[in-house]
């Protein structure tokens, strides 16, 4: 019995590796590119290549559904497939796709394309997600990630205009390059069951929580309509700032400045934790809505600084306490996976909601409006997650 506790503590958690963790953050992040720079993606298709607002609305919702498409690959893949073949399968897709891009440029074949670059970057970051998933303290490691998140946002919307179209293609397929790269350094392997007995007692629980199975696949719903408003609001932000008659230099120096407040968001999140994980969340998705909602009326100077600042503030909020509730409520991490699907699921729906109201004539204020209201439909899916888990005796 001493024999096999002492084994047992002197087993090593290979997702722990500080090389493994800093992989995947940057594979997350690559392939999360397309999600964090989507106003100015679809500007550039605009202004550069010549499709209508509708169009780009389209195309780069078609971008993640492919990355929902190929984030539930990974995740059904995971534990049966050697990662590093997996994250090779993804950085070839995505390099053809995009390399074929600079060459076709009709809507149809663009649309095409876009969705296979999507599946490619969702395999990439389903695997990424999942490596995160199974480090010991997977909190903070999803914190780490956020936090580049909103680094990475900011360099790709200060940057991304300087390039032409083809350009952007050429820097998507660098990225997957070093993706190849790091690969190497991410376990191949899930941990087998005596390792996963040794980091369940070697962590630290935020609480115990016993639910039901459909519990998590409810919050896996409510993140998705949480990035219905996301993907809505953040593609068309900058057409519709300049369709009001926003100049050009405000609008980009609200978007590149609006990725600090990022980073503000997680250091709030980590100082909000004393206040449970309810608590924060419900008030994060009631001010989301509010600052997107509040563009129905028009775009000001004024109220497009109020509103994306608060919009980059709660994304980054909401996203360490919607994950953090996964990884509570969901040991095995099997749900956890799934997140970028749901996410980019969220941010097909969203840019071609977008693109449906604007088709009909409403206006992008109506868009904001049907959009915002997305949150607060997350709002009350995690109001009834409360009520259950209250139902349950398990501590809110």
């Amino acid at each position: 019995m001493t024999t096999d506790q002492g084994a047992l503590q002197g087993t090593k958690n290979a997702f722990d590796d500080w090389r493994s963790i800093a992989a995947a953050i940057f594979m997350a992040l690559v392939g999360y590119t397309v999600m964090v720079s989507v106003p100015v993606l679809s500007t550039a298709l605009v202004d550069k290549v010549g499709f209508s607002e509708v169009e780009v609305g389209r195309i780069w919702g078609n971008d993640m559904l492919g990355l929902a498409i190929g984030a539930v690959i990974a995740a059904f893949t995971v534990s049966r497939i050697n990662r590093r073949t997996l994250i090779m399968i993804g950085v070839i897709v995505g390099i053809a796709a995009n390399a074929l891009c600079i060459y076709i440029v009709t809507y149809e074949a663009v649309m095409l394309l876009r969705l296979l670059a999507g599946i490619g970057a969702g395999i990439i970051t389903g695997v990424a997600v999942a490596t995160l998933g199974g480090t010991s303290r997977p909190v903070i490691a999803f914190n780490l990630e956020l936090l580049g998140f909103a680094a990475s946002t900011f360099l790709e919307l200060r940057y991304l205009p300087k390039l032409s179209m083809n350009e952007i293609y050429i820097f998507f397929m660098i990225l997957a390059l070093l993706c190849a790269l790091l690969a190497r350094f991410v376990p191949a392997r899930p941990s087998n069951a005596k390792e996963l007995e040794q980091q369940e007692k070697g962590e630290d629980h935020f609480q115990d929580w016993h639910v039901p199975k459909y519990m998590p696949i409810l919050c896996l719903v409510a993140v998705c309509f949480t990035y219905i408003n996301i993907g809505g609001y953040y593609t068309y932000i900058e057409l519709a700032a300049h369709a009001d008659g926003i100049a050009d230099e405000w609008v980009a120096f609200a978007l590149e400045w609006s990725a600090v407040f990022g980073v503000i968001g997680c250091v709030l999140a980590y100082l909000a934790t004393r206040f449970g994980l309810f608590k924060p969340l419900f008030i994060s998705l009631i001010a989301m809505a509010a600052v997107v909602i509040m563009l129905g009326a028009g775009i000001t100077n004024t109220n497009i600084i109020i509103s994306l600042f608060g919009f980059m503030t709660f994304w980054t909020f909401i996203d360490v306490y919607q994950s953090a509730m996964l990884g509570h409520m969901d040991r095995s991490g099997s749900f956890v996976a799934l997140l970028p699907a749901v996410q980019g699921f969220g941010q097909f729906i969203g840019p071609n909601i977008g693109a449906s109201v604007i088709g009909a004539g409403l206006g992008y204020g109506a868009m904001f409006v049907v959009t915002g209201s997305m949150t607060l439909v997350a709002f009350l899916i995690y109001l009834g997650v409360m009520l259950v888990m209250r139902r349950h005796k398990a501590p809110n």
